[in-house]
């Protein structure tokens, strides 16, 4: 019995450490796949500790959203493809940060209101291996996005 128990948790163990190389090997694939699109189109983003990039192109003159902020954005998400996977309306959408993808919630907190740029977000930061309607997993996502306001 000491054996069989010995052996469940070896296939465990291996099968954790294969999912986070598997983990490790797509999070640097992104980066890669980010940085090359950055350089493809000449431009220079900033990275943060989590592995998100983000770029402003308009700085805004209004107050920055804390990550439990209700926001309303105007939006367009693509691949770096640059296939278009969803767009707001130019009036935007409301929500709430804390109920949205990781890369939102900590990308929108760099832009005051105002504010416009875009979001270079890795697949760890969005929806990770398993994807979302038509986003595939795995998939690094681009948002051109305008802070239109900040709902505190």
């Amino acid at each position: 019995m000491k054996y069989f128990y010995l052996c469940v948790l070896s296939v465990l163990l291996i099968g954790c450490s294969k999912d986070k190389e598997s983990s490790n090997s797509l999070y640097a694939s992104n980066d890669l796949e980010i940085q090359a699109y950055l350089e493809a189109n000449n431009i220079s983003a900033t990275k943060t500790g989590t592995g998100l990039y983000y770029f402003m192109s308009k700085a805004g003159n209004g107050i920055k959203p804390n990550t439990n902020s209700a926001v309303r954005v105007a939006y367009k998400g693509y691949f770096t493809s640059g296939k278009v996977f969803d767009q707001s309306s130019s009036s935007g959408i409301s929500f709430s940060l804390n109920q949205v993808i990781p890369g939102w919630t900590e990308g929108l907190t760099y832009f005051k209101e105002g504010g416009e740029g875009k979001l270079f977000i890795p697949s760890n930061l969005g929806y990770g291996d398993y994807g979302y309607g038509s986003i595939p997993g795995g998939s690094v996502l681009i948002f051109d996005i305008k802070l239109i306001e900040v709902k505190d």
